[in-house]
């Protein structure tokens, strides 16, 4: 890259928590830098999940070069043992570091494709010495083209949910049925929510933290006033067995092993019934309009009033078409990146230290990060996140024993599993896998997917 390439700034696509706190790093290192956020503020995913609490403390939400962004500004570190919402993220931690980062984040700014100028991606000649060309589409319809020396995509995975369909691909009936579908934890302390699912019979399909905390809310909501007739059918693709309801007391993130035996407590109680080995195929309508799951082997599970689809999320690679990706065939990861946090193989706990090195593709110059960095593996912390850019950015500012010198040490995870693990019909059923210990008495969420979250 020639000098002048070099003086162009890094575009930072997201300003999330994983592209807020890279734009904090690259502004320590006093390189340009500019920050698209597709939504209308900073944050925009977090505040759509605003009701969720996260299972990660404080302590593990903030980065070191973010907090001192914000010192000079009387930002106010919050109790980093406590437990925030979304909401509260946002509030006490994301919007603040945004406004401290002023001009630099620009939103309502959808990133729409990104190339080497003048290279599509077949051309190899010259192609490392053109900068980055990123094409923006702008919330007034304006249109933009920004050169720049670097990209980095921490655009997560919010807006790409996984269907319903055991196949990856949406079921037969699913898109027909989005009346009464949603890809989201429901926010039941909104009136018009709670009215859409109180008294009514709910399918609840997936088996990470989102799901549990679906059962649990659903659960405090048929105990509740006005909430009588509220009942949840919990859909698993795999049996239920130790490891189900995740670590419990034994999980290194308290609140997340509380989750899982809140969960396991609204089945104990009545309030939500699994069904076990069932891989949806199709959607059906009865007469009343309500639906009907239909599995891969034939069985048809009673009418439900509603559907929470809570099956992960994947990457959108859309616009990194021109671009020269390594990604792993299965996961969507970075090639080198992929054996280390595969969920067949590795919980939240045992992902080993990576940094610049494990998240670089052919295509020198250009990262993704964060949970778009992980594709479709559901292990993602947020601390895992500000490691991952501390190094990227030194890396980018030719500060390579900075870049190089990668530490991260995780929570044991109580919740971790992938696909691989989760539809083996009788995977672990000791409870004794590559995840935490069974839960020893009965009884957050992911926020961008997956089992570990934020």
């Amino acid at each position: 890259m020639n000098a002048s390439t070099t003086e162009l700034p890094v575009v930072v696509i997201g300003a999330g928590p994983i592209g807020l706190a890279a734009a904090a790093h690259l502004t320590d290192r006093g390189l340009p830098t500019i920050v698209l956020e597709a939504g209308p503020t900073a944050g925009a995913a977090v505040r759509e999940w605003a009701h969720v609490r996260l299972f990660s403390t404080w302590a593990e939400l903030t980065d070191p070069a973010a907090e001192k962004l914000l010192a000079p500004t009387g930002w106010t570190r919050p109790d980093p043992g406590a437990y925030p919402t979304g909401g509260d993220w946002v509030q006490h931690y994301l919007q603040p570091l945004a406004d401290a980062l002023g001009d630099t984040v620009r939103t309502g700014a959808r990133v729409t494709g990104v190339s080497r100028a003048g290279r599509d991606r077949v051309v190899d000649s010259g192609r490392e010495t053109q900068p980055f060309v990123v094409h923006v589409a702008h919330a007034d319809g304006g249109r933009e083209r920004l050169f720049a020396r670097a990209v980095i995509d921490a655009s997560g995975t919010w807006t790409t949910p996984g269907p319903a369909g055991a196949g990856g691909l949406p079921a037969l009936g699913e898109d027909a049925a989005a009346d009464r579908v949603t890809y989201r934890v429901p926010d039941l302390a909104d009136p018009a929510v709670r009215s859409r699912y109180a008294g009514r019979r709910t399918a609840v399909i997936g088996s990470g933290a989102s799901a549990f905390t679906a059962l649990a809310g659903l659960a405090d909501l048929a105990k509740a006033d006005g909430g009588a007739g509220t009942k949840a059918l919990w859909v698993l693709r795999r049996s239920l067995s130790g490891s189900t309801f995740g670590g419990g007391e034994a999980d290194q993130l308290p609140a997340r092993g509380a989750l899982g035996l809140a969960a396991r407590a609204a089945v104990d109680e009545g309030h939500a019934d699994a069904v076990t080995g069932f891989r949806t195929e199709a959607i059906e309508r009865d007469g009343d309009g309500r639906l009907i799951l239909v599995a891969e082997d034939g069985r048809r599970l009673g009418a439900v009033d509603e559907v929470v689809v809570l099956t992960g999320f994947r990457p959108d690679l859309s616009f990194l078409s021109e671009i020269r990706l390594g990604l792993d065939e299965r996961l969507q990861a970075p090639v080198a990146l992929a054996p280390l946090i595969d969920p067949n193989q590795h919980s939240c706990g045992t992902v080993h230290p990576h940094g610049h090195r494990e998240l670089a593709h052919p295509e020198q110059g250009v990262y993704l990060v964060g949970m778009k960095a992980y594709g479709r593996a559901p292990t993602f912390l947020a601390m895992t996140g500000h490691e991952q850019v501390r190094s990227v950015v030194a890396a980018i500012a030719g500060d390579l024993e900075s870049a190089d010198r990668v530490e991260l040490t995780l929570p044991e995870t109580g919740v971790c599993g992938g696909a691989g693990l989760f539809d083996t019909p009788e995977a672990d059923a000791t409870g004794d896998g590559c995840c935490a210990p069974a839960p020893v008495a009965a009884g957050e969420p992911a926020t961008a997917g997956g089992c570990c979250g934020a």
